[in-house]
């Protein structure tokens, strides 16, 4: 295994206007790992993923991804990500299938092998038998599936997912990881991932870092973060204990509820 960090974020800050959304931040995520950014919503994690993709430049700090830098060459970092947003982007008025093949022609892979990449991914995801019906008739658990082999099909070294499982039954939530998890056996993928159901985080992440205003409060494994508090201790009293259980401490902006809203509105 390599040396290299899958990524690495050293004195990251982000600034909008007066709001120090991101706060000398420092992180590194090891390859093959799966690794989760907690805090309620505010923290700056979605801010910090969309540093580490190359959306957002930061106001200070730098970021490498397997050692490559964001801010200098970021059509190659692009090449080493796939990326699924908390906002859905699959195309309801295509089919499966369609979607998949405009995000291989997006990612640039080789026109050659992009066919048989396309029909690989969608196999991965269990979406093949479905991939010509248009991506409306499909449940909110294929939806997220099919947003899953978008991301794949560059066959990315790190899979970055925001909020991946929001608005689902438990019952979807564990047919989306179970893909994510044998696509990661497979490959040794690095899985980067923000969500708020803690029982989730604790279940499929080997680290988890604790973001509050800004900053990380606390980083480890689930086992040991839930030590610190005792043995009967869950991630959700780590969560509160580190954050707070007041709704101004745990309130995030109102664009962060009405997106989150519509992405569970679509996928139910």
């Amino acid at each position: 295994m390599t040396d290299i960090p899958a990524v690495r974020c050293t004195g990251l800050n982000q600034r909008f206007g007066s709001t120090l959304a991101v706060d000398d931040l420092d992180l590194e995520v090891s390859p093959g790992e799966t690794f989760g950014l907690l805090g309620p919503n505010g923290a700056g994690k979605t801010t910090t993923i969309r540093m580490i993709t190359t959306l957002l430049p930061p106001s200070e700090g730098s970021i490498e991804v397997f050692g490559v830098d964001v801010a200098r060459r970021r059509t190659a970092v692009r090449r080493l990500i796939g990326y699924v947003p908390q906002q859905l982007s699959a195309d309801a008025t295509l089919t499966g299938r369609e979607n998949v093949a405009l995000f291989a022609r997006l990612y640039d892979v080789p026109r050659r092998g992009r066919r048989a990449r396309v029909d690989e991914v969608l196999e991965a995801v269990a979406l093949a038998d479905v991939a010509d019906r248009s991506a409306k008739t499909y449940s909110g658990g294929m939806v997220r599936r099919l947003e899953l082999a978008q991301a794949l099909v560059s066959a990315p070294k790190l899979l970055i997912l925001d909020e991946p499982t929001v608005g689902l039954d438990p019952v979807a939530r564990d047919g989306v990881w179970s893909r994510i998890e044998e696509i990661q056996r497979d490959t040794g993928m690095t899985v980067l991932v923000t969500t708020h159901l803690m029982q989730e985080a604790d279940q499929r992440c080997d680290r988890v870092a604790l973001m509050h205003r800004g900053r990380v409060e606390v980083l480890g494994s689930p086992s040991q973060l839930r030590g610190t508090l005792g043995e009967d201790a869950t991630l959700d009293d780590v969560f509160r204990a580190y954050t707070g259980d007041r709704l101004d401490d745990a309130s995030g902006s109102m664009r962060d509820v009405r997106a989150a809203r519509r992405t569970a509105r679509r996928v139910s």
